[in-house]
């Protein structure tokens, strides 16, 4: 069955926003992260804390993050600690890292769907020979969400995207370096992305004393 557009919202033929509420998604917590993660472990669900573990540490985009292979994280079934993958929107490459956690979950999927180079990373069940779509996996944040008590309709993949970002400029306020992570061309792009205001940069330059 041929993908549609909105299982792939990377593609502009329509209109991203049609029928949905706008705005910025807020990033999550550290307390929500934790808190997912531990009802995903509890839980067993092997592939779902995976595919979280991944969408936080690699920053992709939900359109690059469903669409990434075996191949794109492990080299002869070990999880690699940094990865390259070339974005779908942009047509350039990003390159992210995989953290030990991240690798230890990411190399139990594989394990126990016994994956191989080549093949989806988070394939369909429906067609193992295809990945799941962008659909499929904001249908799963959803449903992590609700499990921690947030309101789905208030975030997006994008928050988990966003993650790690945030956290990284307010723990070093280096806006340079989540520009590069997130593989932004402009500066400009990386402050609006992160929502940054006035009072950030006044936080940061009092810090600084000369």
């Amino acid at each position: 069955m041929q993908d549609t557009t909105a299982d792939h919202p990377c593609r502009t033929n329509s209109p991203w926003n049609r029928g949905k509420l706008i705005g910025p998604k807020p990033p999550l917590k550290a307390e929500e992260i934790w808190s997912i993660r531990v009802r995903l472990q509890v839980a067993h669900r092997i592939r779902d804390l995976a595919l979280f573990n991944l969408a936080l540490d690699s920053k992709l985009r939900s359109c690059d993050l469903v669409a990434l292979r075996v191949d794109d994280v492990a080299l002869n079934g070990r999880v690699r600690s940094r990865a390259t993958v070339m974005q779908r929107k942009t047509g350039q490459p990003v390159q992210f890292e995989i953290t030990e956690q991240t690798r230890e979950a990411v190399g139990r999927w594989l394990e126990k769907k016994d994956l191989h180079k080549g093949e989806p990373l988070f394939p369909s069940r429906i067609n193992r020979a295809r990945p799941m779509t962008t659909r499929q996996y904001a249908r799963l944040l959803a449903s992590w969400l609700r499990a921690i008590g947030l309101d789905p309709l208030a975030y997006g993949t994008h928050s988990l995207r966003r993650t790690k970002a945030a956290m990284i400029y307010r723990r070093t306020g280096n806006l340079r370096a989540v520009q590069l992570l997130l593989c932004h061309t402009k500066i400009e792009s990386t402050v609006r992305y992160l929502g940054i205001v006035v009072d950030d940069a006044l936080l940061i330059a009092e810090q600084v004393e000369i």
